[in-house]
């Protein structure tokens, strides 16, 4: 096909896109059914992790659940279980590949294969740059984006073989904004959104349309981690809340859930307005959490 057919059908594709997707705004949305589908949640022992899963056990999926803490991630299991759920629980620490593997291996032999895996624990540490030590830095990036690296290498595969399976990213808006103070956070979290979409055109291009995508990308959540978050823009928000979005993106195959919407309009607005303009807006959103700044504890 030559060049000028080709970018007549590209005109053609983008109008109808347009033309479908006004069309949907008025059609609700099928919801897939996860009931039986093996969902791998991280980071389940706390906060959005948590959630999601409980949100899970009522949509009658089978729950393998990881976490670093024993205690939080039987809890989890525990409430799960008492909805009628089948929970299978690790305690996994997801900065490290070797516990991730051995983890992984255990999941394939004892429960079967995951279809539906939610990269989902991460850590904060809220400090400027020359305050965080060496080894707060390494950690961040091996939990908040080499793991996700290292559960879709040891689960895709088979998803990949059945072409079905769901992989979520738990992002933040901090992949599209930075931050100051959370220059590290910001780092892993750009790196997500990215790994998410690199990943999700990698599959169109595979033709494995079977298996689909999902990033999340909140602003302040309510789970604790973050000190006395506030922004002048946006409330922080409940848990609750932001997991109803997320689970309802998942069932009906969303690609990116931002939270609020206008979370997406980053990059379209960081080309629009001028330099001093961008700052300014920035000061306007009076972004505030407790950070340890030059090894003080000051609220920025």
């Amino acid at each position: 096909m030559n060049a000028f057919l080709e970018l007549v059908l590209l005109l053609l594709t983008i109008i109808y896109s347009y033309l479908e997707s006004l069309v949907k705004l008025f059609i609700p949305l099928k919801r897939k059914s996860v009931k039986g589908e093996i969902v791998l949640i991280t980071g389940a022992g706390h906060g959005i992790g948590k959630i999601t899963a409980k949100k899970f056990a009522k949509l009658q999926s089978v729950l393998v659940l990881w976490d670093i803490n024993k205690k939080g991630v039987e809890e989890t299991a525990a409430e799960c279980r008492n909805i009628g759920a089948v929970v299978h629980t690790f305690v996994v620490d997801c900065s490290k590949r070797e516990d991730i593997s051995t983890a992984a291996d255990k999941v394939k032999q004892q429960v079967g294969d995951v279809t539906i895996l939610i990269n989902n624990a991460g850590v904060v540490n809220c400090a400027d740059l020359l305050t965080l030590e060496d080894q707060q830095i390494q950690k961040i990036f091996d939990v908040n984006i080499l793991a996700h690296f290292w559960t879709t290498r040891a689960f895709l595969p088979s998803m990949i073989r059945k072409n079905h399976g769901h992989i979520v990213t738990i992002a933040s808006s901090a992949g599209h904004i930075g931050v100051a103070f959370l220059v590290d956070y910001c780092s892993t979290k750009f790196a997500a959104v990215g790994y998410h979409k690199a990943l999700t055109a990698e599959l169109s291009v595979l033709g494995k349309t079977g298996i689909k995508t999902t990033c999340l990308c909140p602003v302040f959540v309510d789970t604790g981690f973050v000190k006395n978050p506030s922004t002048r823009i946006a409330p922080t928000l409940k848990t609750e809340d932001v997991v109803n979005t997320l689970v309802d993106g998942i069932l009906t195959n969303k690609k990116m859930i931002c939270i609020p919407p206008f979370v997406s309009l980053t990059s379209f607005i960081e080309v629009i307005l001028p330099e001093r303009a961008l700052k300014a807006l920035g000061k306007f959103q009076d972004v505030k959490f407790d950070a340890k700044v030059h090894c003080a504890n000051k609220e920025k």
